[in-house]
């Protein structure tokens, strides 16, 4: 039995993926990721309010990060350069967590229901970062833009590192800013 609460979400974030990729999604409960993770239900849901929820565990963190690395960068740099800096931060923390965070994609990919709430974490995401961008005093169409833009841009990157891992995280990331600015100067 895990100690930590921290431990005790590791657990559950590691057996849920060992479960879905075995069984998939639709055919797996919370009481047997529970159980493989050596904990109860109600250990579960103390940490999860269902079972999507633990392969988005840590959305809220790098929410928070993202908009504190917005709203902390120089002053003087552009709103793209102010993005790809944030999201350059957030890929330190994502690059840590590879083996975990391919499976985790392909899971997602493989399931309508993740898809889904995938796709309304993103909304958050990029509101929070477009609310930090119009902190920095950037209007509200250049900041709803450029974050959207950003995100799609980070998202680009991270399915070509997971595709190819030989590269870093970071060299994706550089070189899908490095297209967007390319293609815009176009």
């Amino acid at each position: 039995m895990p100690r930590s609460g921290a431990e005790a979400r590791r657990r559950l974030r590691e057996a849920a993926l060992e479960l879905y990729r075995e069984r998939g999604f639709d055919q797996t409960t919370a009481a047997e990721i529970a159980a493989r993770a050596g904990v109860n239900e109600r250990t579960f849901f103390r940490h999860f309010p269902d079972k999507r929820e633990v392969l988005f565990d840590g959305e809220a963190d790098l929410r928070a990060a993202l908009a504190r690395a917005v709203t902390e960068a120089p002053a003087e740099l552009t709103p793209f350069e102010v993005l790809l800096r944030a999201f350059r931060e957030s890929a330190r923390n994502l690059e840590k967590t590879h083996p975990y965070s391919a499976p985790r994609w392909e899971v997602i990919a493989a399931t309508p229901a993740l898809r889904e709430r995938e796709l309304a974490k993103h909304v958050l995401l990029t509101e929070t970062v477009a609310e930090a961008l119009r902190h920095r005093g950037v209007g509200d169409g250049v900041a709803d833009l450029a974050a959207r833009t950003g995100w799609a841009t980070y998202q680009h990157a991270v399915q070509a590192w997971i595709g190819d891992a030989t590269r870093s995280l970071d060299a994706h990331l550089l070189q899908a800013f490095d297209d967007l600015r390319a293609l815009s100067a176009n």
